[in-house]
């Protein structure tokens, strides 16, 4: 099986009603009790400056803003934003922006990057732009926080055939892993509107020598490698997730 991905796959992909109602079933409590265990190990100081890079709809911004920090959400999904803005108040804002530009340098105290939104470009180059764009947004000493899939653990358990249904929507989804790449192919029915549409998506399978290689190039030493959301050490093989946490000298 070979699936074709368009370089720039994301932009029709994110800003679709399907993307939202695929992963619509992220455990929000999952979600925030990582929030919570991050904000205690990074020691953020009361008001401090955040940046929520790639940040969709703001659920999580909105969670951090609540806690009293002073953040900003950006993402490339002009639709994604727009819903975002409803949440806005003076500690919260969202701006349509692509990641691969830069975006206020030497300005937060911190920057984070959930849920692997990192990795999807085509091309070395614009990753490496992208990483540049969060590593220049921090202030000196501020601290990165990206998580990201742990490609040999996905690698090792992926599914390379899915079929799922939602509200009436049908989702025939194909993963192969391709140079250096993991490729899902997603055959969408939607049985309410009588149409077909399909989208794919492609992640960089970045390992842990990618990252320190990237992170090393932009200046940032990282400090801490986790291997979940439950901050339990990174091991290749075992962990589901990479989440780097690093630092701007």
């Amino acid at each position: 099986m070979d699936i074709d991905i368009d370089k720039s796959w994301f932009k029709d992909w994110f800003n679709s009603p399907y993307y939202h109602l695929l992963y619509n079933n992220r455990d929000e409590q999952e979600a925030a009790a990582f929030i919570d265990k991050l904000l205690a190990y990074l020691q953020a100081p009361v008001h401090a400056s955040m940046l929520d890079v790639a940040c969709g709809r703001g659920r999580h911004a909105k969670y951090l803003a609540d806690k009293g920090y002073d953040v900003t959400g950006i993402d490339l999904s002009i639709e994604s934003i727009n819903i975002a803005k409803k949440l806005e108040n003076e500690h919260l804002s969202f701006f349509q922006h692509d990641m691969r530009l830069p975006f206020r340098v030497n300005y937060f105290d911190v920057v984070f990057n959930f849920f692997t939104s990192f990795g999807y470009f085509e091309s070395q180059r614009d990753n490496d732009n992208a990483l540049r764009t969060l590593a220049n947004a921090l202030r000196p000493g501020g601290k990165l926080v990206l998580d990201y899939l742990n490609s040999p653990y996905v690698e090792q358990h992926l599914v390379y055939d899915e079929v799922k249904e939602k509200e009436n929507v049908v989702f025939d989804i194909r993963r192969e892993v391709k140079n250096h790449k993991f490729l899902k192919k997603i055959n969408i029915l939607d049985k309410t509107l009588l149409r077909r549409a399909t989208f794919a998506e492609s992640v960089n399978a970045f390992t842990r020598a990618d990252f320190e290689q990237m992170f090393a190039k932009q200046g940032l030493v990282i400090t801490e490698i986790f291997g979940d959301y439950h901050f339990n050490s990174y091991d290749e093989q075992r962990s589901p997730r990479m989440v780097l946490i690093a630092q701007k000298p």
